[in-house]
């Protein structure tokens, strides 16, 4: 009963994006165009929850047809027209604009932006960017006073800046803005758009496609031979393709069915490259493609996975992707498995970018900072909170759980770790001086405020409501991610806290208090309340506050063995005094996400697994690429459950 896997388990939305991205090098937005994947356990490539209903069939193929479309290039662009407008009613503020466009071909487009209004004898300079998904393509200075040839009648003045540029197909944010705008604020707001006192962004306009200026070929793949050269260039493209993308050794007849659908396009009058667009779309909508299988080994072998499904096994597990062509040639050659040759792998595997994806999406859904994207807290009373902050947010937490999986820290860091990664405005968010500019670098902690992750804004915000900090959720997560003890769910009908009286007419310990009276709630929330109770002196944005209201912040609290704290630098000393709990927790979280399958803590194939890695890590120094060494080589990660080991 070691390995227990799912014998044909569904490609999730990020596994499906990464290996589209690897296979045809096309940028696909899978989080746009399909259904959110279901989660069980906290992780959403869990086998079992990972089902294909006919409205995701369809989904597939119209993706399928697109992405073939995009890698080969065989469609011709349809005549450019004005494909959206965004005017006043979209307007930020008088000093920005953007919208949000969906666009079908890879091509150049023209993102416009109109200006209009001035501001008499005020003639400072502004500086107007033109950006797309968060990237500058266009920056200049705008004078105040437009030049004569830019006058349309009487006192109203108007300009169009243009930026031309190579989008891909898919979703993309176009933002045009002001960003030096010092005049503004002798302007009074309900003068921003009047032409005659102000100078605003009129709207901003995409025009397009337009044949590209330059040549733009795929990132990483790039057709062989030309499909119009004959049928041996196409089975040559098809077979490269066929074993890359059903990650094994391919049949002649399992060839044979895609140079049979373009032969059949090729005879109803398609080009060569269409024909071949309609073979590629068959293998992307296949089911060789679409799941992970694993075969049932013959009878007698033994239940150790063989070594092709051992390079899937690993390649989606710290990449999220497909194996590359290094891994799948030890597969092939069945040496993968050699603990030398596995432990090589897993280390070249963690230090390639493509990692960066087991940072996103296990590490995303073990802190839950995945959940940032529906949170919105109440802009009367967090008005800083805007979307380049939660990126901020987003990223240092990222940039943490990648410098110790790259550097091969102690997952001690995870709890106390005194570094960390900061721009300008994250800085400030956290009342940290000297660091400035937009780029993030690499900052040493020197106060008790800021350790680890469970001090980080991306966690802390999670963690709470959108009007409020959460006691209770902010315990929670430490049961359940860090000392591996969730709580029961809880009872129907549990009244809710008077959110109005947080602050004002009580505290929320107070109010905490007597929620905990009513016994049936008290058995629970006695653990996750006095844990949760460390992290108040952080609002529901992060940031650390000493009163809450008019209250002052009492941040007392206990672990369940008794043990009792102040504060959140108090808390994370005796966290760390147990290391053992803390890995064992981490252990089984990286074996769930893993195996994709829950792992069943009283299956005693499972329990000594989670044990064993814990122990070999502990032996290590908690180091946490040894964790990763010890989960790959487990009995559950290379075997079936019910085969002998």
């Amino acid at each position: 009963m070691a390995g227990r896997a799912i014998v044909a388990h569904r490609l999730n939305r990020n596994e499906y994006a990464n290996t589209i991205r690897d296979l045809l090098g096309v940028d696909f937005h899978a989080t746009d165009e399909f259904p959110p994947d279901d989660s069980s356990q906290g992780f959403d490539n869990i086998g079992e929850t990972l089902t294909v209903s006919p409205a995701l069939m369809e989904r597939y193929l119209s993706a399928a047809e697109r992405i073939a479309s995009r890698a080969v290039g065989g469609d011709p662009l349809p005549k450019p027209v004005l494909l959206n407008s965004h005017t006043r009613a979209s307007r930020l503020a008088p000093g920005a604009i953007e919208l949000k466009q969906s666009l079908d071909y890879d091509a150049d487009y023209i993102v416009r932006a109109n200006l209009t209004g001035h501001r008499g004898d005020q003639d400072g300079p502004v500086t107007l960017v033109i950006s797309v998904d968060g990237q500058p393509v266009k920056t200049l200075s705008v004078p105040v006073q437009w030049s004569a040839v830019n006058r349309q009648g009487g006192s109203t003045q108007r300009a169009t800046v243009e930026a031309r540029v190579f989008l891909a197909a898919s979703q993309h944010l176009f933002r045009a803005e002001f960003v030096n705008d010092a005049d503004l604020a002798s302007i009074p707001r309900d003068q921003w758009f009047n032409n005659s006192r102000n100078i605003y962004l009129e709207n901003i306009e995409l025009l397009g496609p337009y044949p590209a200026a330059e040549a733009h070929s795929p990132a990483r793949f790039a057709l062989p031979c030309d499909p119009a050269s004959g049928r041996a260039c196409v089975d040559r493209i098809l077979s490269t393709l066929e074993r890359r993308a059903y990650r094994r050794p391919i049949k002649e007849s399992e060839k044979a069915k895609l140079l049979r659908v373009f032969d059949q396009a090729r005879a109803s009058g398609y080009t060569p490259a269409q024909s071949l667009q309609f073979a590629i779309t068959a293998l992307l909508v296949s089911p060789n493609f679409l799941f992970r299988i694993e075969r049932d080994p013959p009878p007698g072998v033994g239940g150790r996975i063989n070594d092709i499904e051992l390079a899937s096994r690993l390649s989606y597990f710290l990449w999220s992707s497909m194996p590359d062509d290094a891994l799948l040639a030890l597969g092939e050659g069945d040496r993968l498995h050699l603990p030398s040759v596995l432990d090589a792998q897993v280390l070249r595997m963690l230090a390639d970018p493509k990692s960066s994806a087991f940072a996103d999406n296990f590490a995303g859904q073990w802190l839950e900072t995945r959940s940032l994207n529906a949170i919105r807290p109440d802009p009367q009373k967090f008005p800083e909170w805007n979307a380049e902050l939660k990126q901020a947010m987003r990223l240092e937490t990222r940039m943490f759980f990648e410098a110790v999986m790259r550097e091969d820290r102690p997952i001690s860091d995870f709890l106390d770790g005194k570094y960390t990664f900061l721009n300008e405005m994250l800085a400030k968010h956290y009342g940290i001086d000297g660091v400035t500019g937009r780029e993030f670098r690499r900052i040493e902690l020197a106060t008790q405020e800021r350790s680890g992750v469970l001090t980080q804004a991306s966690v802390l915000t999670a963690s709470s409501y959108p009007s409020r900090t959460s006691v209770v959720l902010r315990g929670k997560f430490i049961l359940e991610n860090i000392l591996g003890a969730p709580p029961p769910p809880p009872p129907p009908d549990v009244p809710r806290l008077d959110e109005e009286a947080v602050g004002v007419s009580q505290s929320q310990r107070q109010q905490m208090e007597a929620h905990r009276s009513n016994p049936v709630c008290a058995s629970c929330h006695s653990k996750m309340d006095a844990l949760g109770f460390a992290f108040e002196n952080y609002d529901a944005i992060g940031r650390w506050r000493t009163e809450d209201g008019k209250f002052p912040i009492d941040s007392r609290g206990s672990l369940p063995d008794g043990r009792t704290f102040r504060g959140p630098a108090e808390l994370k000393v005796l966290l760390k005094q147990n290391m053992p709990e803390f890995a064992r927790c981490l252990a089984s979280k990286l074996l769930t996400y893993s195996l994709g399958r829950t792992v069943d803590l009283k299956d005693p194939d499972d329990r000594d697994a989670v044990r064993a890695v814990a122990a070999q890590t502990a032996q290590d120094g908690y180091k946490f690429q040894t964790m990763i060494l010890a989960i790959v080589h487990s009995a559950p990660f290379q075997h079936r459950k019910g085969a002998s080991k």
